[in-house]
């Protein structure tokens, strides 16, 4: 419910947006895109086959021009120091707890993308 209130909220703001279902098929849409295709990945932690974590890692490991630079946010209803850690110590930019006001969210989005 919280991926599809966060995808509703970017398209009112014109954003295109693909969603994946688990890790590893965030990982395969990343690999099958053209490079610089995607702006910033939002990456949730708790996801099935590959969490977010492994899937950040993997992204960071590629071999193409984007995927040492894109930003890569977790989203996770993990909020302790330690989550945070493990967020960016996995590739993430940042680590945004849920509930986020949508009004944030739009904020830190245009920070990190301008």
């Amino acid at each position: 419910m919280n991926s599809e209130i966060t995808m509703e909220l970017l398209k009112a703001k014109g954003a295109n947006v693909f969603q994946s279902n688990d890790g590893a098929d965030a990982i395969n849409k990343f690999k099958q895109s053209e490079e610089g295709f995607y702006d910033v990945i939002l990456m949730d932690i708790q996801m099935p086959n590959i969490n977010g974590y492994e899937a950040a890692k993997e992204i960071r490991a590629l071999h193409r021009s984007d995927s040492k630079k894109i930003p890569i946010i977790a989203i996770t209803a993990n909020a302790f120091e330690d989550d945070v850690r493990l967020s960016l110590n996995s590739g993430m930019n940042e680590h945004l707890s849920k509930p986020f006001d949508p009004n944030e969210f739009i904020k830190k989005l245009k920070d990190i993308l301008i």
